[in-house]
């Protein structure tokens, strides 16, 4: 069974779910822009016989508290997400990694490569050549911060655009439940979230200022890594997914017929994957060890 539970991490109540028995091998799952852990309400139970799977809402989605004190950038997130990990006990783990969720869970890899038993990233970017053309209004704004740049990007913000990352590229749009973008809308159009979002739209600079960092840890460290990859996602190209092996060789690769959310139309294949990846990885890996 999945449970629903808080967290306190320096004064910030974290939601998270949690479900499988805490002596697996733990998953940490990690969502991204506009979303939150339930994009993982299906993927949970397809782990959860064999896996410890703990899924967080990142401060400023989902259901996880704010603070008017905290500084939404990727490097806070990633902070207060190591310190759930700690709170919650969880001291050797692979990652999941989704959009926003990727420059956060590959910071927490820099700064503890020893607890990172493996890396799935859906979606999940660290090569400017992963980067599409959908980025180009929001690289404007980090090349000049200008009140009219920010504000061409609320439109990301509305529920039509919402609703347009959960379809575009999917080959049948019956398969995506209508209350997973329902209610990402819902969350962001709470009051003071525009502000959070269009902060972390500029601060996404600083992960890319990082990509060669994450990518030397990928050389040097050569962590077990499956990307999962939607290949028609609008904002995350393949050539990103395919990155990976330049410097991981033995990263695996798996293309699904879909879009951004990857999860909505193809979650028993993906699951599928990585409970074959982490069953040959972990035990190979840790022998390594």
């Amino acid at each position: 069974m999945t449970t629903y539970q808080h967290a306190l991490v320096d004064g910030l109540k974290i939601f998270y779910r949690e479900a499988g028995q805490k002596g697996f091998p733990t998953i940490l799952l990690l969502h991204g822009f506009p979303t939150s852990s339930h994009m993982f309400r299906n993927l949970i139970p397809a782990l959860a016989d064999r896996f410890h799977v703990v899924a967080p809402d990142l401060p400023g989605f989902g259901f996880s508290g704010g603070d008017e004190r905290y500084r939404y950038t990727f490097e806070n997130l990633a902070k207060t997400i190591d310190r759930l990990t700690e709170v919650v006990g969880l001291e050797r783990y692979a990652v999941y990694v989704f959009d926003y969720g990727a420059p956060v869970g590959f910071r927490l890899a820099l700064a503890h490569p020893d607890r990172i038993t493996a890396i799935i990233s859906q979606n999940g970017n660290a090569y400017e050549e992963g980067l599409s053309e959908g980025w180009n209004p929001i690289q404007r704004y980090w090349t000049a911060p200008t009140p009219e740049n920010r504000g061409a990007l609320r439109e990301f913000l509305s529920p039509e655009a919402t609703r347009w990352q959960y379809l575009h590229g999917v080959q049948d749009p019956k398969l995506v439940a209508p209350e997973a973008y329902e209610l990402d809308s819902a969350l962001l159009g709470r009051p003071g979230n525009d502000e959070i979002q269009l902060d972390l739209f500029l601060d996404y600079a600083s992960n890319v200022a990082l990509y060669p960092k994450f990518q030397e840890y990928f050389r040097s460290q050569q962590p077990p890594l499956l990307a999962v990859w939607g290949k028609n996602d609008p904002f995350f190209l393949p050539a990103g997914a395919e990155a990976f092996k330049r410097d991981n060789p033995n990263a695996e690769l798996r293309f699904y017929d879909t879009g951004h959310f990857a999860l909505e139309t193809h979650h028993q294949e993906i699951a599928g994957a990585i409970r074959d990846f982490l069953a040959r990885k972990l035990t190979t890996h840790a022998e390594a060890a």
